[in-house]
């Protein structure tokens, strides 16, 4: 430990040695409670998941110099992310010192072998300013420990997956968590959520053709939400099949998301999926469509009904292949620019 109070994982173990450091790195969590771990450049290659403690009084931080890099190595087996916050001592407080512990910079890479990074346990948690790579889950927030309530704070992360079919860039089990300043690609499913009380601002995920996944890609989502009472903002699909998807009894809210496709890709391009009936508000969504001989929805209604409404909705009506949004909109304006 240094004098400024922080802890420098290179005073004990030596990075790029291309050894596994797994049990190097949890002992030095392990020895300094209410420290702050740093990480300067190179490269920490993990057999096994490490775990920080989500007990507030033995918690600590994690950061990362920006091109340090947290990597799993080739004979990775676990089902597990490499870092788990919060993954032992569990604790549910957000009164004593020490709740609000985060993971800060560099890099976490899978090697196209393990999940990312899990928030499991503890409250308060944040992460910001890293890059997550070649990941089959980038993100992993589970059930909270408070009545699934997890209070995650995520700022500015960019998830690269694996390319694989199945794979999810943020996945949230979770309530009560904002999420901010987000880029996600390489996956078939950009944000996944099964639980409600979220907030979404700037999160942007795109499809990219990756081999594995091109005869995937009409089960491709940029947003995938089975529960309710979750807000986007300013969101944006890009690409993926279905821009967004509602489970049957989802109420959200939608406020000046957008989704555009800039190649034909498949025949599918649905800017809403509702699969039951429609519940959400939906304010100055724009759904941008450019091929005319591709079949582009607005949205789609799997029940006739629901109490949903559609406020100033942006569509380039001409190349839009079905009018059902036609429904729910109530009194206001639609753009109806010339195709391109």
């Amino acid at each position: 430990m240094n004098n400024k109070g922080f802890v420098v994982v290179t005073d004990y173990i030596e990075a790029n040695t291309g050894l596994d450091v797994s049990d190097a790195l949890q002992q030095i969590i392990n020895d300094n409670p209410h420290k702050t771990i740093y990480f300067p450049d190179g490269e920490y290659l993990l057999a096994k998941p490490i775990c920080t403690p989500a007990d507030p009084r033995i918690a600590v931080s994690l950061e990362l110099s920006c091109f340090a890099i947290i990597k799993a190595a080739d004979g990775w087996d676990s089902p597990e992310a490499l870092v788990r916050m919060g993954g032992i001592y569990p604790y549910n407080s957000i009164s004593i010192p020490g709740s609000n512990y985060h993971f800060k910079g560099g890099i976490i890479d899978g090697n196209n072998v393990a999940n990312g990074l899990s928030i499991d346990g503890g409250r308060e948690t944040a992460v910001r300013y890293v890059s997550i790579k070649r990941t089959f889950i980038g993100l992993y927030i589970k059930y909270g420990v408070n009545n699934c309530s997890s209070d995650c704070d995520i700022d500015t992360v960019n998830i690269v997956g694996n390319g694989k079919p199945g794979s999810i860039g943020l996945l949230i089990d979770a309530c009560d968590n904002t999420l901010t300043n987000m880029r996600i690609a390489s996956v078939q499913i950009g944000v996944k959520v099964n639980h409600a009380s979220n907030f979404f601002r700037n999160i942007h995920p795109l499809f990219i053709y990756e081999p594995e996944l091109v005869d995937h890609y009409q089960e491709s989502y940029g947003f995938y939400d089975t529960s309710s009472g979750n807000w986007y903002d300013m969101c944006y699909s890009d690409q993926f099949a279905t821009a967004f998807y509602m489970g049957p009894r989802t109420m959200n809210i939608y406020d000046i998301c957008r989704s555009f496709w800039y190649s034909p890709a498949g025949n599918k391009q649905v800017g809403f999926e509702v699969a039951g009936q429609f519940n959400s508000v939906l304010k100055s969504c724009e759904i941008n469509f450019r091929f005319p001989k591709v079949d582009g929805k607005y949205m789609t209604v799997a029940e006739e009904g629901g109490t949903g409404s559609i406020d100033t909705p942006l569509v380039n009506d001409e190349l839009c292949k079905d009018d059902t949004y036609k429904k729910y909109t109530k009194g206001n304006v639609i753009w109806r620019p010339k195709s391109h």
